[in-house]
């Protein structure tokens, strides 16, 4: 056969061949919660069945409002409270609570229903983002139609941390948690062109990355990646 009719015959295999499937864009389920809250332990049993799957993103913000009530909460941190506020504001409500499921930033439910969760998740699906791509410490952010957005960098605990409680609602039990995040910093902002960070070093070599892109504060999430 010659050789430019095996070349042409090559040619017409591959067009033929399916295109491979990009990977579905990640649901990102953000759970606030308190160790000095009697209702958190199931929501947080439910972010760690979550964490399991390679569709989510599951994070653990700990609140801080609880920690008058007799229990400081070593986790929580006034960064993700005010985070909550965010989210309370942009969702329309007049305060928070714990605890709270916020999905690809754009609805929300209480945290001790595995299903409610996974059907909310399934209303508001992340889609149209740009696409992100880490390749060492460099985060390349793709073209986009957002005008405006944040660019976030989330470090996180993957490991499940088992916390025993001396005082407050859960005095006497230890709570394991799973996906707590450490860390949370602004790389920039984001105006829908194509864009590169270089991502700072972290404290803790054990924590993992996340990578989120967010229109403003308290508004839904545009798109996500982990590492």
């Amino acid at each position: 056969m010659p050789k430019t009719l095996i070349l042409a015959s090559a040619i017409a295999l591959l067009t033929a061949l399916p295109a491979a499937a990009a990977a579905p864009p990640l649901t990102v389920v953000e759970l606030f919660t308190s160790q000095g809250c009697s209702s958190c332990p199931p929501a947080n049993a439910n972010l760690a069945k979550l964490a399991d799957r390679p569709d989510v993103l599951a994070l653990s913000f700990g609140v801080t409002y609880w920690d008058q009530l007799g229990w400081k909460d070593t986790f929580a941190s006034k960064t993700y409270t005010d985070r909550q506020w965010a989210y309370s504001r942009g969702l329309g409500h007049r305060q928070v609570w714990t605890p709270q499921v916020v999905i690809n930033g754009a609805t929300d439910v209480v945290g001790t229903k595995l299903p409610e969760i996974e059907a909310a998740a399934r209303r508001v699906p992340l889609t149209g983002g740009p696409q992100l791509s880490v390749t060492g410490d460099v985060l390349t952010v793709g073209a986009g139609k957002a005008a405006k957005a944040d660019v976030w960098l989330v470090r996180y605990d993957p490991a499940v941390v088992q916390v025993p409680i001396k005082r407050g609602e859960n005095t006497g039990k230890t709570l394991p948690h799973r996906n707590v995040v450490r860390e949370m910093t602004r790389l920039g902002a984001y105006g829908g062109q194509a864009i590169t960070y270089r991502l700072p070093a972290g404290a803790d070599p054990r924590l993992k990355t996340a990578i989120l892109v967010q229109a403003g504060p308290g508004g839904p999430i545009l798109a996500a990646a982990k590492t």
